[in-house]
């Protein structure tokens, strides 16, 4: 495996990849205190994947009542999990988060306006007071690609301002990178963290479902051979379903992101399924309204964070 690597790719913005971690990191403030932030953020993402692999083998267990990890992107990504323990979970679910979260503390210091950390659709954020970033949402995962760096056309977005307790953005649904157990195209959750986000993503992304013969699964080790699902049937096709079976998996989504919601675990959610959406208000007053589906397409820069 080649080691890490680095590219400026305009506008603030370094293109960070190592093996599988593929990361866009975003700066405005001081000049110099960004290119510091910068450094460190580079210095911090060589580290990371050697780090996760060493305790890759607890990584893929299922979450327990006490915490084995050592690491401190691990631990977070264990203590995003824990929640959901109840069910089966590993800590795995919130890998992208976790990482975008460890690195964006590079950025939290003195001359930094904002800045965030896009790991392949899982944002991590730093706004100062005042300041605040645009995001878009991509309803369909598979056309999605960070690795592009062009121009993308959104299906919707939302601001986010200093004054919001949001620091966390993720989405996951069937199409991503990752295996889901449902079939929403795309499940994105607002949280206080990055890590939260991506976990609570997940949980809800697996909720979203209905019984129906025109979904296809197969055991995640068929289609992976180290996957944590072990031998948990996964998501691999879904047909065209009656508009009635979409709604039906959708409100299950939804009911389980508003339980989600009332335990404090995340801010609001939207939920996509074959043209169909529901949305999770905000249970605060700062954040209501912020999702704004079905506009007209934007074009954002890629990573989805958009100033």
């Amino acid at each position: 495996m080649n080691g890490a690597q680095r590219q400026p790719i305009g506008g603030g913005r370094w293109h960070l990849n190592h093996g599988p971690i593929d990361i866009v990191a975003e700066a405005h403030g001081n000049e110099v205190e960004v290119a510091v932030a910068h450094e460190l953020a580079w210095r911090r993402f060589g580290t990371v994947l050697d780090e996760l692999v060493a305790e890759l083998r607890l990584l893929r267990q299922p979450v327990g009542e006490a915490c084995p990890l050592q690491g401190p992107i691990a631990r977070r990504m264990w203590e995003a999990c824990a929640p959901f323990r109840a069910g089966f979970i590993t800590p795995m679910a919130a890998v992208a988060g976790a990482v975008a979260q460890e690195l964006v503390a590079c950025y939290q210091r003195e001359g930094i306006e904002r800045a965030w950390i896009n790991n392949g659709g899982d944002i991590a954020l730093h706004l100062v007071p005042g300041q605040s970033a645009r995001v878009g949402l991509f309803a369909d995962l598979a056309r999605f690609d960070i690795r592009e760096r062009g121009l993308l056309t959104t299906d919707g977005q939302f601001e986010l301002r200093a004054e919001m307790p949001v620091r966390g953005v993720a989405t996951s649904g069937w199409r991503g990178r990752s295996f889901s157990l449902g079939i929403a195209d795309s499940v994105t959750v607002l949280a206080a963290t990055a890590a939260q986000a991506d976990a609570a993503a997940t949980v809800i992304a697996n909720a979203v479902d209905v019984e129906d013969a025109g979904i296809h699964r197969r055991p995640a080790g068929e289609c992976k051979d180290d996957s944590d699902l072990g031998d948990i049937p996964v998501t691999v096709d879904v047909e065209a379903l009656a508009p009635a079976q979409v709604q039906r998996a959708l409100d299950a989504g939804a009911a389980r992101a508003a339980d989600l919601q009332r335990a404090g675990l995340i801010g609001s959610a939207m939920l996509v399924c074959q043209g169909q959406w529901r949305l999770v208000e905000p249970l605060s007053s700062q954040t209501s309204g912020m999702f704004a589906l079905g506009n007209p397409p934007q074009a954002a820069a890629v990573g989805s964070v958009f100033a």
